[in-house]
């Protein structure tokens, strides 16, 4: 199961960086994960600032 990014995100980029994948891009209004790409590794949630980031 992928990770998510909820409200919380400020848009830092922080989780983009650490991604071994290349699963997290800027969207519209703060950074998304592709669902298919992700390998639920969790290294962006431990790397986000805010918590933004959780299981699905």
């Amino acid at each position: 199961m992928a990770r998510v990014i909820s409200d919380a995100c400020v848009s830092c980029g922080t989780c983009e960086g650490e991604c071994p994948v290349g699963a997290i891009s800027q969207g519209d209004s703060q950074y998304v994960i592709d669902a298919d790409t992700c390998i639920d590794c969790g290294a962006c949630e431990s790397a986000c600032p805010t918590g933004a980031i959780s299981e699905a």
